[in-house]
């Protein structure tokens, strides 16, 4: 299992627009996908994370993006908004917990 994370600084007050924007439609989730948060840091509000957990390999993964032209879309109607991006990347999932 991956996640695929990313940090970004949106430009002030510009969070909610952002979510909206890049958001992915529930019937535009793609294969392997298993879910999709957006957060957003209680301290600085314009600091948005968004990050997809997706159950499948590294090159199923990046196939998926790279078929998926509504994710490039999304992407780019959302980059007016970002003021700048921290970490983004793709990470194996070490631990699945539910805590009860």
């Amino acid at each position: 299992m991956l996640c695929a994370l990313t940090v970004r600084k949106v430009k002030p007050g510009k969070s909610e627009e952002f979510l909206e924007k890049f958001r992915p439609p529930d019937d535009e989730t793609p294969g392997g996908w298993q879910r999709f948060y957006a957060i957003r840091n209680t301290a600085d509000e314009d600091e948005v994370i968004t990050f997809g957990i997706f159950d499948g390999t590294l090159d199923e993964l990046t196939a998926s993006q790279s078929k998926d032209n509504k994710y490039a879309d999304r992407v780019a109607a959302v980059e007016p908004l970002v003021e700048s991006t921290g970490t983004r990347g793709i990470f194996e999932v070490l631990v699945d917990q539910v805590i009860d």
